[in-house]
């Protein structure tokens, strides 16, 4: 099971990948980081991108429909994806066994970068990503 530089570094081989962080959104604290940084401060970004899952994660317009396997302990969004003129990112909910408040971010170029796969890729690497 890899840890958060393992993660970081097998997200940054995704094509179009610019940076990657690991951010705790309830303190919005940088966990790890690689790459660029789209304003080039890491700890900034990771405090920018923490306010933008927070509100996400904790507004219940976002939950599933009743009826779903959704409980309260964890976050009711997968990912969140913003898009600008020549890049995305996307914010990727990490789920754990204590409090869930853990995502991946990656920045990744627009031109050269596939979206589709990006999502499915940090999928993958969120369910593999153990945190120390």
């Amino acid at each position: 099971m890899p840890g958060i530089d393992e993660c970081l570094l097998e997200a940054m081989r995704l094509p179009g990948a610019r940076g990657a962080t690991v951010v705790d959104w309830t303190s919005g604290l940088a966990l790890g980081t690689v790459g660029d940084s789209p304003n080039g401060d890491h700890e900034a970004t990771a405090a920018e991108a923490a306010e933008l899952a927070r509100t996400a994660a904790e507004n219940l317009a976002f939950a599933p429909a009743e009826g779903s396997d959704w409980s309260g302990g964890e976050t009711p969004v997968e990912d969140l994806i913003v898009s600008n003129r020549d890049s995305y990112h996307v914010l990727r909910f990490v789920r754990t066994t204590f409090d869930s408040s853990v995502f991946l971010h990656l920045w990744l170029g627009r031109t050269d970068g596939n979206l589709a796969l990006a999502r499915i890729r940090l999928g993958e690497i969120a369910e593999r990503l153990v945190l120390g």
